[in-house]
Protein backbone atom coordinates (compact mmCIF):
# COMPACT_ATOMS: atom_id res chain seq x y z
CA UNK A 1 0.00 0.00 0.00
CA UNK A 2 1.51 3.32 -1.12
CA UNK A 3 1.28 6.59 0.78
CA UNK A 4 1.58 9.89 -1.07
CA UNK A 5 0.95 13.51 -0.15
CA UNK A 6 -0.27 16.28 -2.45
CA UNK A 7 -1.48 19.87 -2.27
CA UNK A 8 -4.64 18.97 -4.21
CA UNK A 9 -6.40 15.67 -4.94
CA UNK A 10 -9.16 15.77 -7.57
CA UNK A 11 -11.69 12.92 -7.63
CA UNK A 12 -13.01 12.49 -11.18
CA UNK A 13 -11.39 13.49 -14.48
CA UNK A 14 -14.28 14.90 -16.53
CA UNK A 15 -14.28 18.48 -17.84
CA UNK A 16 -14.49 19.69 -14.23
CA UNK A 17 -11.84 17.46 -12.71
CA UNK A 18 -9.14 17.41 -15.37
CA UNK A 19 -9.37 21.18 -15.89
CA UNK A 20 -9.16 21.80 -12.12
CA UNK A 21 -6.09 19.54 -11.95
CA UNK A 22 -4.32 21.23 -14.85
CA UNK A 23 -4.98 24.73 -13.48
CA UNK A 24 -3.81 23.67 -10.00
CA UNK A 25 -0.61 22.21 -11.47
CA UNK A 26 -0.01 25.37 -13.54
CA UNK A 27 -0.20 27.33 -10.28
CA UNK A 28 2.59 25.21 -8.81
CA UNK A 29 0.41 22.95 -6.64
CA UNK A 30 1.33 19.26 -6.41
CA UNK A 31 -1.76 17.63 -7.88
CA UNK A 32 -3.27 14.16 -8.32
CA UNK A 33 -6.36 13.00 -10.18
CA UNK A 34 -8.24 9.83 -9.27
CA UNK A 35 -10.37 8.28 -12.05
CA UNK A 36 -12.28 5.00 -11.86
CA UNK A 37 -13.09 4.63 -15.55
CA UNK A 38 -11.85 6.79 -18.45
CA UNK A 39 -9.92 10.06 -18.43
CA UNK A 40 -12.15 12.83 -19.78
CA UNK A 41 -15.19 11.48 -17.94
CA UNK A 42 -18.68 11.15 -19.39
CA UNK A 43 -18.43 14.32 -21.51
CA UNK A 44 -15.52 13.18 -23.66
CA UNK A 45 -16.22 9.46 -23.67
CA UNK A 46 -20.00 9.04 -23.41
CA UNK A 47 -21.59 12.47 -23.67
CA UNK A 48 -21.04 15.83 -25.32
CA UNK A 49 -18.31 14.82 -27.76
CA UNK A 50 -19.37 11.45 -29.22
CA UNK A 51 -22.99 12.64 -29.55
CA UNK A 52 -21.81 15.64 -31.61
CA UNK A 53 -19.93 13.24 -33.90
CA UNK A 54 -23.12 11.21 -34.42
CA UNK A 55 -25.21 14.33 -34.99
CA UNK A 56 -22.71 15.60 -37.55
CA UNK A 57 -23.08 12.34 -39.51
CA UNK A 58 -26.88 12.76 -39.38
CA UNK A 59 -26.60 16.39 -40.51
CA UNK A 60 -24.37 15.50 -43.49
CA UNK A 61 -26.75 12.66 -44.42
CA UNK A 62 -29.74 15.03 -44.20
CA UNK A 63 -27.92 17.59 -46.42
CA UNK A 64 -26.97 14.88 -48.95
CA UNK A 65 -30.65 14.00 -49.26
CA UNK A 66 -31.32 17.67 -50.06
CA UNK A 67 -28.61 17.81 -52.77
CA UNK A 68 -31.21 18.78 -55.38
CA UNK A 69 -32.02 21.98 -53.41
CA UNK A 70 -28.42 23.07 -54.02
CA UNK A 71 -28.37 22.21 -57.73
CA UNK A 72 -26.37 19.05 -57.03
CA UNK A 73 -26.91 15.42 -57.95
CA UNK A 74 -26.46 12.61 -55.45
CA UNK A 75 -28.26 9.36 -56.05
CA UNK A 76 -28.66 6.12 -54.11
CA UNK A 77 -27.67 7.80 -50.86
CA UNK A 78 -27.35 5.50 -47.86
CA UNK A 79 -25.36 5.10 -44.67
CA UNK A 80 -23.22 2.48 -42.97
CA UNK A 81 -24.55 2.44 -39.39
CA UNK A 82 -21.54 0.62 -37.93
CA UNK A 83 -19.16 3.09 -39.58
CA UNK A 84 -21.12 6.05 -38.19
CA UNK A 85 -20.82 4.60 -34.65
CA UNK A 86 -17.15 3.71 -35.23
CA UNK A 87 -16.37 7.30 -36.24
CA UNK A 88 -18.03 8.62 -33.08
CA UNK A 89 -16.02 6.23 -30.86
CA UNK A 90 -12.82 7.23 -32.71
CA UNK A 91 -13.48 10.90 -31.98
CA UNK A 92 -14.00 10.08 -28.27
CA UNK A 93 -10.80 8.00 -28.17
CA UNK A 94 -8.77 10.81 -29.75
CA UNK A 95 -9.93 13.26 -27.10
CA UNK A 96 -9.39 10.74 -24.28
CA UNK A 97 -5.72 10.40 -25.31
CA UNK A 98 -5.56 14.20 -25.60
CA UNK A 99 -6.55 14.54 -21.92
CA UNK A 100 -4.01 11.84 -20.96
CA UNK A 101 -1.31 13.88 -22.74
CA UNK A 102 -2.38 17.20 -21.13
CA UNK A 103 -2.29 15.75 -17.61
CA UNK A 104 1.15 14.24 -18.24
CA UNK A 105 2.47 17.48 -19.77
CA UNK A 106 1.33 19.39 -16.68
CA UNK A 107 2.91 16.80 -14.35
CA UNK A 108 -0.40 15.76 -12.76
CA UNK A 109 -0.25 12.33 -11.08
CA UNK A 110 -3.02 10.09 -12.42
CA UNK A 111 -4.26 7.24 -10.21
CA UNK A 112 -6.78 4.86 -11.77
CA UNK A 113 -9.16 3.46 -9.16
CA UNK A 114 -12.15 4.11 -6.91
CA UNK A 115 -11.82 6.82 -4.25
CA UNK A 116 -13.28 7.20 -0.78
CA UNK A 117 -12.63 9.98 1.73
CA UNK A 118 -12.11 8.28 5.13
CA UNK A 119 -11.33 11.56 6.90
CA UNK A 120 -10.75 15.23 6.21
CA UNK A 121 -7.67 15.65 4.00
CA UNK A 122 -7.42 11.89 3.26
CA UNK A 123 -8.30 9.89 0.13
CA UNK A 124 -8.11 6.11 -0.14
CA UNK A 125 -7.98 4.69 -3.67
CA UNK A 126 -8.77 1.07 -4.49
CA UNK A 127 -6.62 0.26 -7.52
CA UNK A 128 -5.98 -3.01 -9.37
CA UNK A 129 -2.71 -3.30 -7.47
CA UNK A 130 -4.21 -2.70 -4.03
CA UNK A 131 -4.83 0.43 -1.99
CA UNK A 132 -3.19 3.85 -2.20
CA UNK A 133 -3.43 6.34 0.64
CA UNK A 134 -3.31 9.98 -0.39
CA UNK A 135 -3.29 13.04 1.81
CA UNK A 136 -3.99 16.63 0.74
CA UNK A 137 -5.26 19.76 2.47
CA UNK A 138 -7.58 20.29 -0.51
CA UNK A 139 -9.83 17.69 -2.10
CA UNK A 140 -12.00 18.55 -5.13
CA UNK A 141 -15.06 16.37 -5.77
CA UNK A 142 -15.72 16.19 -9.52
CA UNK A 143 -17.49 12.82 -9.65
CA UNK A 144 -20.20 13.92 -12.06
CA UNK A 145 -23.58 12.30 -12.59
CA UNK A 146 -25.26 9.37 -14.31
CA UNK A 147 -28.59 8.70 -16.01
CA UNK A 148 -31.62 8.73 -13.72
CA UNK A 149 -33.48 5.41 -13.76
CA UNK A 150 -37.21 5.44 -13.09
CA UNK A 151 -38.88 2.35 -11.59
CA UNK A 152 -40.36 0.18 -14.35
CA UNK A 153 -38.36 2.03 -17.02
CA UNK A 154 -34.90 0.67 -16.13
CA UNK A 155 -32.43 0.19 -18.96
CA UNK A 156 -31.34 -3.31 -19.96
CA UNK A 157 -29.08 -2.45 -22.91
CA UNK A 158 -31.17 -4.54 -25.28
CA UNK A 159 -34.68 -3.11 -25.54
CA UNK A 160 -34.31 -0.13 -23.19
CA UNK A 161 -31.23 2.09 -23.49
CA UNK A 162 -29.56 4.92 -21.59
CA UNK A 163 -27.36 7.44 -23.44
CA UNK A 164 -24.46 4.96 -23.17
CA UNK A 165 -26.28 2.19 -25.02
CA UNK A 166 -27.51 4.74 -27.58
CA UNK A 167 -23.88 5.67 -28.32
CA UNK A 168 -22.82 2.04 -28.84
CA UNK A 169 -26.11 0.55 -29.99
CA UNK A 170 -26.56 -3.17 -30.58
CA UNK A 171 -28.65 -2.33 -33.69
CA UNK A 172 -30.30 0.48 -35.63
CA UNK A 173 -33.80 0.98 -34.13
CA UNK A 174 -36.77 0.69 -36.48
CA UNK A 175 -39.43 2.08 -34.15
CA UNK A 176 -38.02 4.17 -31.33
CA UNK A 177 -39.53 5.73 -28.22
CA UNK A 178 -37.53 8.48 -26.50
CA UNK A 179 -38.67 9.30 -22.95
CA UNK A 180 -37.76 12.89 -22.05
CA UNK A 181 -37.32 15.93 -24.29
CA UNK A 182 -34.41 17.73 -22.64
CA UNK A 183 -31.16 18.17 -24.57
CA UNK A 184 -30.11 14.48 -24.32
CA UNK A 185 -33.48 13.08 -25.38
CA UNK A 186 -33.94 15.51 -28.27
CA UNK A 187 -30.40 14.97 -29.59
CA UNK A 188 -30.80 11.18 -29.74
CA UNK A 189 -34.31 11.51 -31.20
CA UNK A 190 -32.91 13.86 -33.85
CA UNK A 191 -30.04 11.49 -34.71
CA UNK A 192 -32.03 8.26 -35.01
CA UNK A 193 -34.92 10.00 -36.76
CA UNK A 194 -32.53 11.46 -39.38
CA UNK A 195 -31.26 7.94 -40.09
CA UNK A 196 -34.79 6.70 -40.69
CA UNK A 197 -36.05 5.36 -37.35
CA UNK A 198 -39.77 5.94 -36.80
CA UNK A 199 -39.30 8.08 -33.68
CA UNK A 200 -41.69 9.25 -30.95
CA UNK A 201 -40.70 11.63 -28.13
CA UNK A 202 -42.72 11.65 -24.91
CA UNK A 203 -42.55 14.61 -22.50
CA UNK A 204 -44.30 14.75 -19.12
CA UNK A 205 -44.35 18.58 -19.07
CA UNK A 206 -46.78 20.63 -21.17
CA UNK A 207 -44.12 21.25 -23.85
CA UNK A 208 -40.88 19.81 -25.17
CA UNK A 209 -37.55 21.44 -24.23
CA UNK A 210 -39.12 22.72 -20.99
CA UNK A 211 -36.13 24.87 -19.96
CA UNK A 212 -36.11 26.81 -23.24
CA UNK A 213 -38.10 29.88 -24.16
CA UNK A 214 -41.65 28.74 -25.09
CA UNK A 215 -41.63 30.51 -28.48
CA UNK A 216 -38.28 28.94 -29.44
CA UNK A 217 -39.43 25.48 -28.29
CA UNK A 218 -42.59 25.92 -30.40
CA UNK A 219 -40.58 26.70 -33.56
CA UNK A 220 -38.27 23.74 -32.87
CA UNK A 221 -41.28 21.45 -32.42
CA UNK A 222 -42.72 22.46 -35.82
CA UNK A 223 -39.35 21.71 -37.47
CA UNK A 224 -39.00 18.36 -35.68
CA UNK A 225 -42.48 17.36 -36.82
CA UNK A 226 -41.65 18.46 -40.37
CA UNK A 227 -38.69 16.05 -40.18
CA UNK A 228 -41.07 13.26 -39.16
CA UNK A 229 -40.61 13.20 -35.38
CA UNK A 230 -43.77 12.37 -33.45
CA UNK A 231 -44.14 14.40 -30.25
CA UNK A 232 -46.44 13.66 -27.31
CA UNK A 233 -46.56 16.29 -24.56
CA UNK A 234 -48.24 16.12 -21.11
CA UNK A 235 -47.74 12.35 -21.35
CA UNK A 236 -46.27 9.96 -18.80
CA UNK A 237 -44.82 6.56 -19.63
CA UNK A 238 -46.18 4.45 -16.78
CA UNK A 239 -44.67 1.04 -17.54
CA UNK A 240 -42.73 -0.79 -20.23
CA UNK A 241 -43.80 -4.36 -20.96
CA UNK A 242 -40.86 -6.24 -22.42
CA UNK A 243 -41.09 -9.27 -24.70
CA UNK A 244 -38.72 -10.78 -27.27
CA UNK A 245 -37.65 -7.98 -29.62
CA UNK A 246 -40.42 -5.60 -28.58
CA UNK A 247 -41.52 -3.24 -25.81
CA UNK A 248 -45.10 -2.20 -25.15
CA UNK A 249 -45.23 1.27 -23.61
CA UNK A 250 -48.21 2.16 -21.42
CA UNK A 251 -48.64 5.94 -21.73
CA UNK A 252 -51.01 8.15 -19.78
CA UNK A 253 -52.34 11.55 -20.83
CA UNK A 254 -55.15 13.39 -19.06
CA UNK A 255 -56.25 10.25 -17.19
CA UNK A 256 -56.41 8.11 -20.36
CA UNK A 257 -53.96 5.27 -20.95
CA UNK A 258 -52.79 4.18 -24.40
CA UNK A 259 -50.39 1.45 -25.41
CA UNK A 260 -47.96 1.41 -28.32
CA UNK A 261 -45.33 -1.09 -29.42
CA UNK A 262 -41.68 -0.18 -30.09
CA UNK A 263 -38.53 -2.18 -30.74
CA UNK A 264 -36.30 0.25 -28.79
CA UNK A 265 -36.73 2.76 -25.95
CA UNK A 266 -34.21 5.44 -24.93
CA UNK A 267 -34.70 6.78 -21.40
CA UNK A 268 -33.48 10.38 -20.99
CA UNK A 269 -35.30 11.49 -17.85
CA UNK A 270 -32.55 13.45 -16.14
CA UNK A 271 -29.47 12.67 -14.11
CA UNK A 272 -28.45 11.89 -10.53
CA UNK A 273 -25.21 12.93 -8.87
CA UNK A 274 -22.51 10.34 -8.11
CA UNK A 275 -22.40 10.98 -4.36
CA UNK A 276 -22.52 7.38 -3.05
CA UNK A 277 -19.61 5.46 -1.57
CA UNK A 278 -17.38 8.48 -1.06
CA UNK A 279 -17.97 8.75 2.68
CA UNK A 280 -19.62 12.17 2.43
CA UNK A 281 -22.24 11.57 5.15
CA UNK A 282 -19.60 10.76 7.78
CA UNK A 283 -17.70 13.93 6.86
CA UNK A 284 -20.82 16.02 7.41
CA UNK A 285 -21.26 17.07 3.76
CA UNK A 286 -24.82 18.18 2.94
CA UNK A 287 -26.37 16.26 0.04
CA UNK A 288 -29.70 17.46 -1.35
CA UNK A 289 -31.48 15.28 -3.95
CA UNK A 290 -28.22 13.53 -4.95
CA UNK A 291 -26.29 16.82 -5.29
CA UNK A 292 -23.67 18.23 -2.94
CA UNK A 293 -24.71 21.57 -1.46
CA UNK A 294 -22.06 24.28 -2.00
CA UNK A 295 -21.71 28.04 -1.76
CA UNK A 296 -21.08 30.24 -4.82
CA UNK A 297 -17.36 29.36 -4.64
CA UNK A 298 -17.99 25.58 -4.61
CA UNK A 299 -17.10 25.18 -0.92
CA UNK A 300 -18.94 22.28 0.76
CA UNK A 301 -18.78 23.65 4.31
CA UNK A 302 -16.19 20.99 5.23
CA UNK A 303 -12.79 22.66 5.37
CA UNK A 304 -10.63 21.89 2.34
CA UNK A 305 -13.39 19.96 0.53
CA UNK A 306 -14.79 21.44 -2.67
CA UNK A 307 -17.41 20.18 -5.18
CA UNK A 308 -17.62 21.21 -8.84
CA UNK A 309 -19.62 20.33 -11.96
CA UNK A 310 -22.63 18.03 -12.15
CA UNK A 311 -22.28 16.76 -8.58
CA UNK A 312 -22.70 20.36 -7.36
CA UNK A 313 -26.04 20.82 -9.18
CA UNK A 314 -27.51 22.67 -12.15
CA UNK A 315 -26.83 23.75 -14.81
CA UNK A 316 -25.43 20.30 -15.70
CA UNK A 317 -23.07 21.52 -18.39
CA UNK A 318 -19.44 20.67 -19.14
CA UNK A 319 -18.43 24.31 -19.59
CA UNK A 320 -19.82 25.21 -16.17
CA UNK A 321 -17.76 22.38 -14.61
CA UNK A 322 -14.53 23.52 -16.33
CA UNK A 323 -15.03 27.10 -15.23
CA UNK A 324 -15.66 26.02 -11.64
CA UNK A 325 -12.54 23.85 -11.78
CA UNK A 326 -10.38 26.85 -12.70
CA UNK A 327 -12.08 29.01 -10.05
CA UNK A 328 -11.47 26.46 -7.27
CA UNK A 329 -7.81 25.90 -8.25
CA UNK A 330 -7.25 29.68 -8.13
CA UNK A 331 -9.02 30.01 -4.76
CA UNK A 332 -6.86 27.21 -3.32
CA UNK A 333 -3.77 29.13 -4.49
CA UNK A 334 -5.12 32.21 -2.70
CA UNK A 335 -6.03 34.16 -5.81
CA UNK A 336 -9.21 36.20 -6.22
CA UNK A 337 -11.75 34.38 -8.42
CA UNK A 338 -15.25 35.38 -9.49
CA UNK A 339 -18.03 32.86 -8.83
CA UNK A 340 -19.63 31.28 -11.88
CA UNK A 341 -23.04 32.84 -12.55
CA UNK A 342 -25.47 30.13 -13.69
CA UNK A 343 -27.64 32.71 -15.50
CA UNK A 344 -24.69 33.69 -17.71
CA UNK A 345 -23.98 30.14 -18.89
CA UNK A 346 -25.27 29.26 -22.33
CA UNK A 347 -27.16 26.03 -23.01
CA UNK A 348 -26.78 24.40 -26.44
CA UNK A 349 -28.74 21.56 -28.04
CA UNK A 350 -27.29 20.12 -31.25
CA UNK A 351 -30.44 18.68 -32.82
CA UNK A 352 -31.77 19.80 -36.21
CA UNK A 353 -32.50 22.72 -35.96
CA UNK A 354 -29.96 23.70 -33.30
CA UNK A 355 -31.10 25.53 -30.15
CA UNK A 356 -29.03 27.87 -27.98
CA UNK A 357 -29.89 30.21 -25.14
CA UNK A 358 -28.48 32.30 -22.31
CA UNK A 359 -30.12 34.15 -19.43
CA UNK A 360 -33.82 34.56 -18.76
CA UNK A 361 -36.59 33.41 -21.08
CA UNK A 362 -39.36 35.92 -21.81
CA UNK A 363 -41.67 34.07 -19.36
CA UNK A 364 -39.07 33.97 -16.58
CA UNK A 365 -38.16 37.65 -17.02
CA UNK A 366 -41.83 38.66 -16.70
CA UNK A 367 -42.31 36.33 -13.72
CA UNK A 368 -39.28 37.96 -12.05
CA UNK A 369 -41.10 41.30 -12.29
CA UNK A 370 -39.19 42.84 -15.19
CA UNK A 371 -40.88 45.07 -17.71
CA UNK A 372 -39.41 43.70 -20.93
CA UNK A 373 -38.65 44.73 -24.48
CA UNK A 374 -38.47 41.73 -26.81
CA UNK A 375 -36.80 41.68 -30.22
CA UNK A 376 -37.00 39.06 -32.95
CA UNK A 377 -35.24 38.36 -36.23
CA UNK A 378 -36.35 35.39 -38.34
CA UNK A 379 -33.79 33.52 -40.45
CA UNK A 380 -35.93 34.09 -43.57
CA UNK A 381 -34.86 37.76 -43.53
CA UNK A 382 -31.14 36.99 -43.51
CA UNK A 383 -29.13 36.72 -46.75
CA UNK A 384 -26.59 34.21 -45.44
CA UNK A 385 -29.33 31.90 -44.08
CA UNK A 386 -31.07 31.88 -47.46
CA UNK A 387 -27.75 31.27 -49.30
CA UNK A 388 -27.06 28.36 -46.92
CA UNK A 389 -30.49 26.91 -47.66
CA UNK A 390 -31.39 27.27 -43.96
CA UNK A 391 -34.24 29.81 -43.89
CA UNK A 392 -36.02 28.33 -40.85
CA UNK A 393 -35.26 29.79 -37.46
CA UNK A 394 -35.42 32.76 -35.10
CA UNK A 395 -33.15 34.92 -32.98
CA UNK A 396 -34.90 36.45 -29.96
CA UNK A 397 -33.64 38.98 -27.41
CA UNK A 398 -35.13 39.99 -24.06
CA UNK A 399 -34.19 43.37 -22.54
CA UNK A 400 -35.05 45.16 -19.31
CA UNK A 401 -37.21 48.04 -20.59
CA UNK A 402 -35.99 50.33 -17.79
CA UNK A 403 -32.21 49.87 -18.00
CA UNK A 404 -31.58 48.31 -21.41
CA UNK A 405 -29.84 45.31 -19.76
CA UNK A 406 -29.76 42.19 -21.95
CA UNK A 407 -31.70 39.75 -19.76
CA UNK A 408 -31.66 36.80 -22.14
CA UNK A 409 -31.18 35.63 -25.72
CA UNK A 410 -32.71 32.58 -27.37
CA UNK A 411 -32.16 31.09 -30.81
CA UNK A 412 -33.26 28.23 -32.98
CA UNK A 413 -31.78 27.47 -36.42
CA UNK A 414 -28.55 26.65 -38.24
CA UNK A 415 -25.28 27.16 -36.31
CA UNK A 416 -26.90 28.97 -33.37
CA UNK A 417 -24.73 26.99 -30.92
CA UNK A 418 -21.75 28.93 -32.33
CA UNK A 419 -23.60 32.28 -32.45
CA UNK A 420 -24.83 32.38 -28.84
CA UNK A 421 -21.38 33.23 -27.55
CA UNK A 422 -21.78 36.81 -28.81
CA UNK A 423 -24.63 37.38 -26.38
CA UNK A 424 -22.78 35.52 -23.61
CA UNK A 425 -19.86 37.95 -23.90
CA UNK A 426 -22.38 40.81 -23.98
CA UNK A 427 -23.85 39.66 -20.66
CA UNK A 428 -20.43 39.19 -19.07
CA UNK A 429 -19.51 42.75 -20.10
CA UNK A 430 -22.88 43.94 -18.73
CA UNK A 431 -23.82 45.36 -22.09
CA UNK A 432 -26.98 47.34 -22.79
CA UNK A 433 -28.89 47.60 -26.04
CA UNK A 434 -26.90 50.75 -27.00
CA UNK A 435 -23.51 48.97 -27.32
CA UNK A 436 -25.08 46.07 -29.19
CA UNK A 437 -26.74 48.46 -31.64
CA UNK A 438 -23.46 50.31 -32.21
CA UNK A 439 -21.56 47.09 -32.91
CA UNK A 440 -20.93 46.50 -36.63
CA UNK A 441 -21.64 42.89 -37.58
CA UNK A 442 -19.95 41.47 -40.72
CA UNK A 443 -22.04 40.83 -43.84
CA UNK A 444 -23.18 38.36 -45.06
CA UNK A 445 -23.29 36.33 -41.83
CA UNK A 446 -25.89 34.69 -39.65
CA UNK A 447 -24.59 36.91 -36.82
CA UNK A 448 -26.29 39.92 -38.42
CA UNK A 449 -29.57 38.48 -37.12
CA UNK A 450 -28.25 39.05 -33.61
CA UNK A 451 -27.94 42.76 -34.43
CA UNK A 452 -31.38 42.91 -36.02
CA UNK A 453 -33.01 41.15 -33.04
CA UNK A 454 -31.61 43.89 -30.77
CA UNK A 455 -32.76 46.65 -33.15
CA UNK A 456 -36.20 45.05 -33.28
CA UNK A 457 -36.60 45.22 -29.48
CA UNK A 458 -36.36 49.01 -29.86
CA UNK A 459 -38.43 49.34 -33.04
CA UNK A 460 -35.41 49.91 -35.33
CA UNK A 461 -35.17 46.64 -37.28
CA UNK A 462 -34.17 47.17 -40.91
CA UNK A 463 -34.10 43.89 -42.77
CA UNK A 464 -37.48 42.32 -42.19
Amino acid sequence: MGKQSFDVVVIGSGPGGYVAAIRAAQLGLKTAVVERELLGGICLNWGCIPTKALLRSAEVFHTMQRAKDYGLKAEGISFDFDAVIKRSRGVAKQLNSGVTHLLKKNKVTVIMGTATIPAKGKVTVKTEAGEEELSAPNIILATGARARELPGLEADGDLVWTYRHALQPPRMPKKLLVIGSGAIGIEFASFYNALGADTTVVEVMDRILPVEDAEIAGIAKKQFEKHGLKIREKTTVKTLERAKGKVTAHMEKGGKTETEEFDTVISAVGIVGNTEGLGLEALGVKVDRTHVVTDAHCRTGVEGLWAIGDIAGAPWLAHKASHEGVMVAELIKGLHAHPVKPESIAGCTYCQPQIASVGLTEEKAKAAGYEVKVGRMPFIGNGKAIALGEPEGLVKTVFDAKTGELLGAHMVGAEVTELIQGYVIGRTLETTEAELMETVFPHPTLSEMMHEAVLDAYGKRIHF
